[in-house]
């Protein structure tokens, strides 16, 4: 079954996030999703809030930006939010934009290399293995670390990725894989070929499930006019032409859902444009209308 969940956008004031976060829990969202983009909103902050506020609703990162986090801070914190939400939390790692890992000083020359690194230390910290990396990695230093409160199971580590060399990577170091809104519905297709591929070559089963999370740009007719044109707008200013989203009634953005689930998308993120008006509205609309039609 495909898993709905939506986006809480940073472009939005931080104090705006409990009333989503409670609407969506109260509406039976499956999950609600966060974004560390620079320089808007902390993820691990607004996500331990969003889960403090709330009962059931998992509540997921996508992305945190390894050039910007040490892996033992990363696991650290990954490591706290699992034991006092367990079950309910959601971590994805990324390169980060590069221009603004420039801006802060943190930007490497191969942010695949640094990805690889990180994903292998932080999946480890996470199983609650000591890791020595001094002497074997070219960016990622650890010397004799281990939590001393890992979580009580190894939960998953997901990585965002776009191009066909991350995409191999995260088939071969991550847990699952997290695209974003650029992505067409042959991309989708595309990317779990590349994952596959990874996993293969790094001699990891490819029958074991690699979970594939798609955010889906969608203006909604329901929570405001001119959902089309929103959404057109708002493809526009994207850097991918065959970039898609969805816009309409329930019944329009359900089929879009279906066509990326088909593409193979395991969970699907609704993810508003910048200007949608209602965000509370949004997120109650996904899990009350959409949910029973993608269903």
């Amino acid at each position: 079954m495909t898993v709905l969940g939506a986006v809480f956008r940073p472009q939005l004031p931080p104090e705006r996030l409990r009333a989503v976060a409670r609407a969506a829990d109260q509406a039976g969202l499956a999950e609600l999703w966060l974004w560390e983009d620079c320089f808007l909103e902390s993820g691990i902050a607004s996500a331990s809030a969003a889960l403090a506020w709330t009962e059931s609703l998992r509540v997921g990162v996508g992305l945190l930006p390894v050039p910007l986090r040490n892996v033992a801070l990363t696991a650290m914190e990954a490591a706290t939010l699992h034991r006092l939400f367990p079950g309910r939390v959601r971590l994805g790692v990324g390169h980060g934009v590069q221009s603004w890992m420039g801006q802060v000083g943190a930007r490497v020359d191969s942010p695949v290399t640094l990805l690889r690194e990180h994903l292998l230390a932080l999946r480890a910290l996470l199983r609650g293995e000591r890791v020595t990396t001094v002497g074997h990695n070219r960016y990622v230093e650890l010397d004799d670390v281990a939590l001393d409160w890992p979580p009580a199971s190894a939960p998953a580590v997901l990585a965002g990725a776009r191009g066909p060399r991350t995409l191999r990577l995260t088939g071969e170091a991550a847990d699952g894989t997290i695209l974003d809104a650029d992505v067409s519905t042959e991309g989708v297709r595309a990317a779990r070929r590349h994952i596959d591929e990874g996993r293969a070559a790094a001699g990891r089963s490819v029958t074991e499930h690699h979970e594939v999370v798609v955010y889906l740009l969608t203006a909604l007719e329901a929570t405001g006019a001119g959902a089309e044109e929103r959404l057109r707008a708002e493809l526009a200013q994207r850097p991918n032409a065959e970039a898609t989203g969805a816009a309409g009634d329930a019944e329009a953005v359900a089929k879009a859902v279906r066509r990326v689930a088909a593409a193979g998308a395991d969970t699907v993120v609704l993810q508003p444009t910048a200007d949608e008006p209602d965000p509370e509205g949004f997120v109650r609309f996904v899990a009350e209308e959409l949910r029973p039609r993608v269903r």
